[in-house]
This record gives C-alpha cells, structure tokens and sequence, in this order.
C-alpha cells in the first residue's frame, strides 16, 4: 500500500476508519410523553458525542415485513416522491423550461444556494457513521462523529497543531486552499480526494465549493486580525480568525437561514418564549434523531434535478449539469455536479445561488412530497456507507426503523398543533399499512410543509423541532455569540446593513465582482 492510499480522506476511507457499523440492537417502545411540555427523553440518557431523543413516543409502526416494504415501494424511483422530471430534455432545459420538471415548483422566498448551505449545516452538526439501514438502534449507543454545535469542525478538523494536513505548511493558522484551474478548488490528493474535515463536503461541487468559501473566508479573517496589530501570537490570531468566521456565520444562520427554512415567527417565538421541546442539560448536549433523519432532511425536498454552476466556466459558456447523473461514471470530467473531481470549468458562480442584485439568481425548490428524480439513483460516492439502496428517499425512509421514530401524527398530538388527517394523507392508503394515520416523520414533515406553508418552509412539527434544535445547539454552546454576547452585531461590512450570506461570500473574495463575471 502506498503513502497516498494510507492517508486518503474519501468517504470510504473515513468511514473504514471510524468503523463499518455496530449491530443490531433491540430497542423497545418508549412511553408517551404524558403532556406536551414534558421533559425531553434525552436528558440523562445522551452525551455530546452520541445521539438522543427529543420525545418518548412509541414508533410509527411495529417493524414487519409489510411495512419495510412499503417503505421501499414508498421511496422507489418513478413511486410517489418521484418527481418525475424529464431528464432527457437536458440540464438547462430543465432549468429554463418548467414544462420539463413540472412537479418541482419555485419557493420565491428562498435562492437555490439555502439547500447547500442547510446540508453544509448538516454536515457541521451531524454524521452517523455506525449505525444501519432498517436495523433498530438505541440512539445513545450511536455515535456522532461531528460536534452538536456550529463550530465549523467540519472545516477546521481538530485544528492546526492535531491535523496539520489541513493547514499551509508555511502558514499554520491559515487553511489550505487549492486552484482547479480557473478559480478555487478543496485541496486534493494525487487520486481526486478532498483534504478536508469532513470529506462530505465533496459530495457535489455546490458543497464542495461553499466549503472553499469557509476557507477562504477564515484565511481573511486572520489577514484582518494581523492587519490590526491586536494579537501576534499565533494561536490566538487562530483563535480571533476562527472566531470571527464562526460568529458571523452564526449570525446568518440565526438571521437569514434559520426564518427562511422554519418561518420568521417560528423563530422569534423560540427566541423570545424560549424551547419547550428541546432541552437537554448543559453538560449533555446531543444531536436528537427526530431532527437528524425525522425534520432536517427536508432539505432532499429542496433539491432540483439540475443547476448552472456558473456563468462562463465552460469554454466562455455557462457551465450547466444535473446533481447527479449515473451515465457520468467513471469520466474524468462528468457533466453532472458529483464531486471528486477536478477541471477548470468545476467551479461555483454564486450568483446562480444566492442574491447579489444582478438578475441572476434562481429560486430554490419547494418543501413538499417530491423529489427530484436525480436522488432515486445516487452515485455510490455520494453514499456514506457506499451500499444500496440508492434511492435517497428510501434510505430516508428505512433509517425511521433504525432510529423506531415516532409518526408524525404522535409528535404533533404531543405538541398540542393541529394534525394533518388521513384525508390529507390518502396517496398512503394504497400502502396498506396504515401510513395515512401513522406516518413517517419524514415524509409527514414534508407533507405539513406542502399543505400548511403552502411549501414555503416548514409547518408547526418540522418547524418547531429544527428551530428549537438550531437554537438549542446556539444556546448551549460557550462559544457562541448567542451564548456568549448575544448582543453582539457582525462587524464586517454588509451591502445591506443586515449581514448575509452575499456578505459572507463577498468577505471570502468568491462574489461576481471579484470573479469579474
């Protein structure tokens, strides 16, 4: 085995390091919680490093033949959150032409960049690595191999003295960052993978490069930092560095981010009446699965089959793919998204994601019960574990037997919200396991979205769960603005006067402007 394979930071060989998976493990029913307000299940019974729960309920189904199968049948390609777009018409046609991706509607309060920055936020707070599809496990004895905070461990690995290979040998408290060419790409090994904390931040070249954009941004910041005189050691010019790139994308989580995926009132009442839900003890702070597999991964749901990367990328043309195209395996240059790979036109154009003022934006998906054709066939390299299924939404749906989460019906009666009826559920009925009365947490959450937000954001039990847990995790960390000085404004500029994501990119030197496109 040579040096290079040794060292690899793939997301095989990371997880072969952290562990194939533990086995199965039996997990019986929790109780009900007795009253909406009762005190979370996790408290007591999680640490930081492992998951929790949020709610003793019991699960949505008893785990049989019949229901792992209609969970299968539910998630399947061409099934009832298949999208149906026309892949064939091409990826620019189905950006340009609605009438190819009829099922796929606008959201006109979000930009097409929030689904990658809510999985860049995943990928921050969250990674199961052990345990397994359909095989029921105690979330306590699952590890999570990610901090519960927004601490950009993801970006910052253990840090410059722990895992160097992240840092400029000449310059520790600087992050390396690479060139494809053109613009900038991750820092790369001689066989395609990213050097990076978490390698699935190279899952697609949206993540890909909004993790180039943190590490641009932190290596500003410490120019700032040093430009000021303030500090010269350098452990504390990485410290003020790291603290200035946290604090102000904290600001666009809590601020920008946050009101967008669950509602601007959902975040203030969190804020001001405080978490009802969510409240595990300050010494045991753990990431809940009804958040992690049951509400977040609405962000599948946001998804669109294909995007324009950039502007002129490819051959002075704008460079357009789908997410995700199995034809594309194996090329060195693939015309779809997938990561790994490095070509000058691989880059991203951020106004295509988010609003720098100049007409070019895209709108992102709506939050409903269809997804975008492309995640019912995932590369293999976009899967954790590299195993089958697949199909994005029936891994989704299997790992509600893992975590034995509870219907979504069960946590709205225990929040005292409306629930949503059999009526509203019929497309289930067909199953003929009962799912239009007890759903999955998942696909209920999807479908509160669609019928009572209209598909904008999240309803009362999506909402409530990932405001509470975003905040929660802001609250209980020393580090944070919000627990340390939450009166504390961003102190970089800001076209606007109210900091945002633009601001951020603008800072870390990837907007149009400094592009010149």
């Amino acid at each position: 085995m040579t040096d290079t394979s040794k060292r690899r930071l793939s997301r095989r060989g990371f997880l072969g390091r952290v562990g194939a998976g533990a086995g199965a493990l039996a997990l019986n029913p929790a109780s009900a919680l007795a009253a909406p307000h009762a005190a979370p299940a996790g408290r007591g019974d999680a640490r930081g490093d492992h998951f929790g729960r949020i709610f003793r309920l019991p699960p949505f189904a008893e785990q049989t033949s019949a229901v792992e199968a209609a969970l299968v049948e539910l998630g399947k390609p061409g099934g009832l959150l298949d999208a149906a777009d026309q892949l064939s018409a091409g990826a620019k046609a189905l950006i340009v032409d609605p009438a190819f991706s009829v099922n796929n509607p606008n959201n006109p309060t979000h930009t097409a960049g929030t689904t990658f920055l809510g999985q860049f936020l995943d990928h921050d707070m969250t990674f199961d690595a052990s345990s397994r599809l359909a095989q029921a496990t105690k979330p306590e004895s699952a590890r999570n191999y990610r901090t519960p905070a927004l601490d950009l461990d993801s970006v910052y690995g253990a840090g410059p003295v722990a895992q160097q290979e992240l840092y400029e040998p000449d310059d520790h408290v600087k992050l390396k960052v690479e060139s494809g060419g053109v613009f900038e790409d991750l820092p790369r090994r001689a066989d395609g993978a990213a050097v990076i904390g978490d390698p699935r931040n190279d899952e697609n070249l949206m993540i890909a490069g909004l993790h180039c954009a943190f590490l641009l941004f932190h290596n500003r910041a410490v120019d700032l930092v040093r430009a000021g005189n303030q500090v010269s050691d350098p452990s504390l010019v990485f410290a003020e560095g790291r603290r200035l790139t946290t604090w102000h994308y904290h600001w666009v989580v809590l601020n920008e981010f946050l009101p967008q995926i669950v509602g601007a009132t959902m975040v203030d009442d969190v804020l001001r009446r405080g978490r009802r839900y969510y409240r595990p003890d300050s010494n045991e702070v753990f990431m809940p699965v009804e958040f992690q597999t049951g509400t977040y991964r609405m962000g599948h749901s946001m998804v669109r089959p294909s995007y324009r990367a950039n502007l002129a990328g490819d051959h002075g043309q704008p460079f357009f793919g789908l997410v995700f195209d199995p034809s594309q395996q194996g090329k060195a240059d693939p015309d779809d998204f997938r990561g790994g790979v490095r070509s000058p036109r691989r880059f991203i154009g951020w106004q295509t994601f988010f609003d720098f003022g100049d007409g070019e934006v895209k709108p992102n998906k709506k939050i409903d019960t269809k997804l975008s054709t492309p995640l019912f066939n995932l590369p293999l390299g976009a899967i954790a574990s590299h195993d089958a299924p697949t199909s994005l939404p029936q891994r989704n749906l299997l790992r509600h037997l893992t975590w034995q989460l509870p219907s979504g019906q069960s946590v709205a009666r225990a929040m005292g919200v409306p629930r949503l009826d059999a009526a509203d559920l019929s497309e289930l009925a067909p199953l003929g396991v009962g799912f239009e009365r007890d759903t999955p947490l998942w696909y209920y959450v999807l479908k509160e979205a669609e019928v009572i937000a209209d598909g904008l954001h999240l309803g009362p039990v999506g909402g409530r769960i990932v405001a509470e847990v975003f905040i929660g995790l802001l609250q209980s960390d020393p580090g944070s603005y919000l627990s340390t000085q939450p009166s504390w404004t961003p102190s970089l500029p800001s076209k606007s006067g109210a900091f945002q994501m633009t601001d951020f990119l603008t800072f870390a030197g990837v907007d149009p402007k400094s592009r010149g496109q």
